[in-house]
């Protein structure tokens, strides 16, 4: 695995956790924080070893508390596009990674740290997490996606009420605007749940958590016809190994044994 300054990676039991680790800046992302998390995401595709994955923050006070202010206030037009473009291409590669990615949110989760959560496929947050997308307080928008994810997971009108206003919100709320998936008490109950979750997941087909990954992302894709994309996925898996053992396992009323292929 490659040597990061701004990202610590471990694993145990398949399970990757990338701690983004800038604790003195709140965790901020800045551009090389951002290229770390793609190449690490990017390098977990191809790796039989990886299941799944968790993005966390260092410390207590943190999952990401935004984009780091010094980059964003030296942008100008030109670059402001291609800055943006670089952060949606980071997060893509989160949102359509064939394995389960959960962020582990603990503290501040905002502006892009909000957009990085919610290109993860699960949220799993502490009671003391806040989310928001408060660009606007420094006259900009969401540029990693967060027009688009905050949407689609809340709807429109909450999503404009909490963009225009800047405003932050509970880990309870969030939960209920479906935001999150699970709140929990405390640190050490963020890890044991994401593990809990994914080792639910892993315990599955591969290919076919990958292909229900890649279905539910055609929803919201204009280039892609959902339902096609869906059946296309439904016989790919008919093809598969695991489709045969899961089905014998099932008929024989043994655990299957799935190798992903």
């Amino acid at each position: 695995m490659a040597d990061y300054q701004n990202l610590i990676p471990d694993i145990q039991n398949g399970i990757l956790t990338l701690t983004i680790n800038r604790p003195d800046k709140l965790n901020a992302l800045n551009a090389a924080t951002i290229n770390e998390i793609k190449t690490a995401i990017e390098d977990a595709y191809d790796d039989k070893d990886i299941k799944g994955i968790i993005i966390t923050g260092a410390g207590e006070k943190a999952f990401v508390a935004g984009a780091d202010i010094k980059e964003i206030a030296s942008l100008n037009a030109a670059y402001g596009r291609k800055f943006a473009e670089q952060g949606q291409e980071a997060f893509f590669s989160i949102e359509n990674c064939a394995k389960p990615v959960i962020a582990a949110v603990n503290g501040f989760a905002l502006g892009g740290g909000c957009e990085l959560a919610m290109a993860c496929h699960l949220r799993v947050a502490t009671e003391n997490a806040k989310f928001g997308q408060p660009e606007v307080n420094l006259g900009v928008i969401p540029g990693y996606g967060g027009t688009q994810r905050l949407t689609q997971l809340v709807g429109k009108g909450k999503a404009l009420e909490l963009m225009m206003t800047g405003d932050m919100i509970s880990a309870q709320e969030a939960h209920k605007l479906g935001l999150v998936n699970h709140v929990v008490s405390d640190q050490n109950e963020l890890v044991n749940k994401c593990h809990e979750i994914l080792g639910k997941i892993i315990s599955k087909a591969p290919l076919a958590v990958g292909m229900v990954i890649n279905c539910v992302n055609a929803v919201f894709d204009p280039e892609e016809k959902g339902y096609q994309t869906e059946a296309n996925s439904f016989s790919n898996c008919c093809k598969s190994e695991d489709f045969k053992e899961g089905t014998s396992a099932f008929l024989e009323k043994r655990k299957p044994e799935f190798k992903g292929a």
